[in-house]
């Protein structure tokens, strides 16, 4: 069997973290739209006031989603990597979720219809959970 490149579990990392960024740079251009169509700009002091217009809001909650999960997608790439445990499961399992959140945050960033965000953001948590599995089962094998 032939020996897998333990850093391309890195590269989904990457995407996920480019996809970071980019949401980043769309909360900020949506917020400055907000203020610039008569937003308080003091709101974002402590977020008190009247409410921030829906589509800056949703930038904000997207920008703030890809600090929960994606945390322990990190955790188990590095993981794996620090452990030389990437197999071909352990790829499958990172891009399916890498591929799972970029269309939770297309779907997030355009029409942010419920049911296939949910869609998405269930299969990232399944994909997830498999990377986690497999994941664990390198610690413990490691033990």
């Amino acid at each position: 069997m032939p020996t897998i490149n333990q850093t391309l579990v890195l590269v989904p990392m990457l995407v996920v973290v480019a996809l970071t960024f980019i949401a980043f740079v769309r909360m900020a251009v949506a917020r400055g739209a907000a203020v610039k169509a008569g937003q308080d700009p003091n709101f974002y002091r402590a977020h008190l006031g009247s409410p921030e217009p829906e589509p800056a809001t949703a930038a904000a909650r997207h920008w703030d989603n890809l600090f929960e999960l994606p945390t322990l997608f990190y955790a188990g790439c590095l993981t794996a990597f620090v452990l030389g445990a990437v197999g071909t499961w352990t790829l499958v399992f990172a891009w399916g979720y890498a591929i799972s959140r970029l269309a939770q945050s297309a779907v997030h960033m355009t029409s942010n219809n419920p049911g296939p965000r949910g869609i998405a953001f269930s299969l990232g948590t399944l994909f997830m959970l498999a990377l986690w599995i497999n994941v664990g089962s390198a610690i413990v094998a490691a033990l």
